[in-house]
């Protein structure tokens, strides 16, 4: 008889029992394994279960550790409407307008790089100037980040990112301590990017940290072409977010602190 039989050609499954604790410890493994085999789907399903804290002792719905990291924001004064959605678990989706060209074009770096879902919608008193409208959706954007984070359990807090665009290099450092703080050290040539003043470029950066409750550092450390220049930073700025931003296993959802506490 041969050894080939019809059960030869069905698929195998064999399931083996683990902790909680040891599939956490699993999972970067599995994620790996996964985008080999080009299942990205797959492989977020394991970071996200692995970032979601799960020990044995947890005793909670595992509802409240998979939570979408999402957060929508109005903001409407006499200058401005702005609508903002940050989804921080994205897949660097840009959507809506500022009515600043120049500004969606730097937002959608921000989606893309980093990896988070971006929609804005804004309208401004842009017959002025581009002032009240960079600002006012930086600060909604810094808002919904804020939110989406909610208490900052389990995240890695601190991210730092250098990017080349051509000529241009730029360094961003990023803290998500609950504390604002920002530094903008970079000279630009030209007065305006398009419809959006380069002089407004370290105040949007000072905005996102002061509503995200973040320290950001920003370096311009190369660069002749104005527009490489602010490309490179929210380049960089996307990296820098995207590690603070995420999920670390081995914190088991603890916040990353030793005040208890980024949100107090």
């Amino acid at each position: 008889a041969s050894p080939v039989g019809v059960r030869s050609f069905l698929k195998s499954v064999s399931v083996v029992p683990v902790s909680l604790n040891r599939a956490a410890a699993l999972a970067p493994v599995a994620a790996r394994l996964a985008r080999a085999e080009g299942l990205e789907g797959h492989a977020r399903a394991a970071e996200r279960r692995a970032g979601a804290g799960l020990t044995c002792r947890d005793t909670r719905p595992i509802e409240t550790f998979m939570a979408e990291r999402r957060a929508s924001v109005t903001r409407t004064t006499s200058e401005t409407e702005v609508d903002a959605t940050v989804a921080i678990d994205g897949a660097g989706d840009f959507g809506g307008t500022t009515g600043i060209g120049f500004l969606d074009h730097m937002l959608a770096q921000v989606a893309r790089h980093g990896l988070f879902d971006i929609d804005v919608r804004a309208k401004g008193d842009l017959h002025i100037d581009a002032h009240h409208t960079a600002e006012d959706v930086s600060i909604v954007l810094g808002r919904a980040f804020n939110d989406a984070l909610g208490d900052r359990q389990g995240i890695q807090r601190m991210g730092d990112a250098t990017v080349p665009m051509d000529e241009a290099l730029a360094h961003v450092a990023v803290d998500l301590a609950g504390r604002d703080f920002s530094a903008f050290h970079g000279d630009f040539r030209q007065d305006r990017i398009g419809g959006l003043e380069t002089s407004l470029l370290p105040h949007i950066i000072g905005s996102l940290a002061r509503h995200m409750g973040a320290a950001i550092h920003v370096r311009v450390l190369a660069g002749e072409d104005d527009h490489h220049k602010a490309e490179a930073v929210f380049k960089a700025l996307a990296r820098a977010l995207d590690q603070a931003t995420a999920l670390d296993p081995r914190r088991a959802g603890a916040v990353p602190s030793t005040k208890g506490t980024l949100t107090d």
